[in-house]
């Protein structure tokens, strides 16, 4: 029965946000519904946001129908082992029209106890970025509780983060516990784990449609924050038809390729592989069927896939947990 499985895309969940805009249509061709769409959750188990499939003979079922179904083959033989039927991670594309809340994400541990959920680690890869955008990713040097409590008093918490301009193809790691935010003007690929637990310390004092501010969490995050001084910035250099690694940590590994003509992928089947395409198009191969995909599709490959052509000129985030 696992002959069946092939490669997945899923129909996009979009998500309206304050800070939203038009670039998930305008450079990845999302059929958005509004000018302030923020988020392109393309892969989710994440409850009430389930992905749906879109192509093949399993359209219309959810991803987690998939997963029950064919747990193992789907998942892979170590996927499987430490998480059972859960699907581990969540991908998106976002579009930050405005700056983002300046936010931090629980750990496991928090997570667990506070919410039944896992942590949310997570990377960012920039696909495009408008003169002048920045990143603001941890503190600019130690810090301590009583002084980011005073910064965030006296609304002066900006004077103590770092501000990164930032360009195509940078890449950042976000342990939990990074206080940050995406700054207006940048779109960028998310790989997470799978949470939507999120603690805003500040939201710029911006009122949402209805005249209400949004709602803060700022005791809850008090035990979530890293006060430490990190470097989240992540170097590499791209190689033609290469896997380099931009991300490697205990709960994904992405690695980048830089598609011109053709090569083969292996995969051993310890874990799913998913592809996501930030630049141009490509097509795969697999079994003597050939599939085309273009820039912002997401496709997840089933652990059972043990070999596969790609051939096309694009940039390829490539992911396994």
């Amino acid at each position: 029965m696992e002959q069946t499985l092939y490669p997945f895309t899923f129909e996009p969940i979009f998500k309206e946000r304050i800070w939203g805009g038009t670039k998930l249509h305008t450079f990845l061709h999302k059929s958005i519904l509004s000018k302030t769409t923020g988020e392109s959750w393309e892969m989710s188990t994440v409850s009430n946001d389930i992905s749906i499939i879109s192509n093949g003979i399993y359209q219309g079922k959810s991803l987690n129908e998939l997963i029950e179904a064919f747990p193992e083959a789907i998942l892979g033989k170590d996927v499987f082992k430490r998480f059972g039927k859960q699907f581990p991670l969540l991908f998106k594309y976002l579009d930050a029209n405005q700056d983002l809340s300046i936010q931090v994400h629980p750990n496991d541990r928090l997570a667990k106890e506070r919410h039944n959920s896992f942590g949310k680690t997570e990377m960012w890869y920039v696909l495009q970025a408008d003169e002048g955008a920045r990143l603001i990713v941890g503190f600019k040097q130690d810090t301590n509780r009583e002084l980011y409590t005073e910064a965030l008093a006296n609304k002066s918490l900006l004077t103590l983060l770092e501000e990164i301009p930032v360009q195509k193809g940078d890449v950042f790691l976000l342990e939990t516990g990074t206080v940050h935010a995406i700054g207006g003007g940048v779109l960028l690929a998310e790989i997470q784990q799978t949470s939507d637990v999120t603690y805003r310390l500040y939201d710029w004092d911006r009122v949402a449609a209805d005249g209400q501010a949004r709602t803060l969490h700022t005791e809850l995050a008090l035990d979530a924050i890293n006060f430490k001084s990190i470097s989240p910035k992540q170097n590499y250099q791209a190689q033609l038809n290469k896997a380099v690694t931009l991300v490697d940590c205990p709960y994904f590994k992405t690695e980048m390729i830089l598609l011109t003509g053709a090569i083969t992928i292996k995969n051993p089947g310890d874990s799913f592989l998913v592809l996501m395409c930030v630049e141009g198009s490509f097509e795969l191969t697999l079994d003597n069927t050939t599939y085309s995909f273009a820039l912002g599709e997401t496709i997840l490959l089933p652990a059972v896939l043990a070999k596969f052509e790609l051939h096309g000129k694009a940039t390829l985030l490539k992911i396994t947990a």
